[in-house]
């Protein structure tokens, strides 16, 4: 039994279609006894598997919580075989106000894995997920795009995990999904992700990353929702009465798995870049360039590539920080 003060009254072993709410306590300077109100869906019908949905980890990043919406809508208990439980907005308050940290505590969500009750909201929130609803899932999915900050060519993403059954089914999952490419990526922004969190107990996990803000389309959102569909279909939980999405291309299975790959800024200024998305770069082929506003008669700060690959993610915000990421070199690996 988790210790966790949050609490949900929906019935997770019910039969049919549930709207609910995770409850969290808090207190603010208008309300002493308070309570947020995160959104949670479950569909259920019989035994089987478990598919637990994130969106909205980020809250700068609406693929996923419009994606989470749609498809609660959509899916009818006759079509589940097992549950399908949804969190569309598992940082409400960041989703709400459009930024990526909580606008409660100022953390970030996907760095406070597995959290604990006496935590910060953020925390408290992260501890209920780990402690009441990964331990049902059998499969989690995390929907992910680059923000406001990054361009993100569509993937589908995980760490390499040291279990080959484990890996052998996340890349199964991943290539049902239809996306351009499959991610293999390491943490260089410290722990604590919930992907992470979950593929450490042995579940399959995929995260993704489905574009980025400036590409927030149709064509975007229906590759998220029809992709998502069809991991739930391979899974065994969902059947599609219009049968799967099939991408013009098969994905392409790609990794950055190396620190070089990601190129941090050396300097704070204006990004310039040199290379799109997809572009293919050479250890020292230049990226970018930092433009220093103050001193207008400095040469640019030449940003080089490390390793040799293609750009899979770049900046999207000029006006860059010392240390921020600039762009990210992938290579392809089937």
């Amino acid at each position: 039994m988790s210790d966790s003060s949050l609490f949900t009254d929906l019935d997770v072993d019910r039969d049919g279609k549930q709207f609910g709410y995770i409850q969290a306590p808090r207190s603010t300077n208008t309300a002493g006894w308070a309570n947020l109100f995160i959104p949670l869906i479950v569909i259920r019908r019989g035994d089987g598997p478990t598919a637990l949905l994130f969106g909205g980890n980020h809250g700068d990043e609406y693929e996923g919580p419009v994606t989470l919406l749609n498809l609660a809508r959509y899916i009818q208990p006759e079509q589940v075989h097992g549950r399908i439980i949804l969190v569309p907005a598992l940082n409400l308050p960041a989703v709400q106000a459009n930024t990526r940290l909580s606008p409660l505590d100022g953390r970030n969500m996907n760095r406070a894995f597995p959290g604990s009750p006496s935590d910060t909201i953020t925390g408290q929130i992260a501890h209920f997920v780990s402690s009441v609803l990964i331990p049902l899932a059998d499969v989690v999915v995390d929907i992910h795009s680059g923000g406001r900050s990054m361009l993100f060519l569509p993937s589908v993403n995980m760490h390499r995990v040291r279990d080959p059954r484990q890996m052998s089914e996340m890349m199964r999952l991943a290539l049902a999904w239809g996306a351009p490419y499959v991610f293999i990526y390491r943490d260089v922004a410290g722990g604590g992700l919930l992907p992470g969190y979950a593929e450490s107990l042995g579940k399959p996990t995929l995260g993704t990353e489905m574009g980025s803000a400036s590409q927030y389309g149709p064509a975007t959102l229906k590759l998220t929702y029809n992709g998502l569909c069809n991991v739930l279909a391979e899974a065994g939980i969902l059947k599609l009465p219009a049968g799967r999405y099939v991408p013009a291309e098969p994905s392409q299975i790609v990794a950055s798995e190396l620190r070089d790959d990601y190129i941090m800024s050396p300097a704070s200024g204006i990004f310039e870049p040199l290379v799109e998305l997809g572009d293919g770069v050479a250890a020292g082929q230049p990226i970018g360039c930092i433009h220093f506003i103050e001193q207008p008669s400095w040469e640019p700060l030449i940003i080089r590539a490390k390793t040799e690959g293609f750009i899979i993610s770049r900046r999207a915000i000029p006006l860059t920080q010392q240390g921020d990421c600039v762009a990210v070199v992938a290579r392809r690996i089937a």
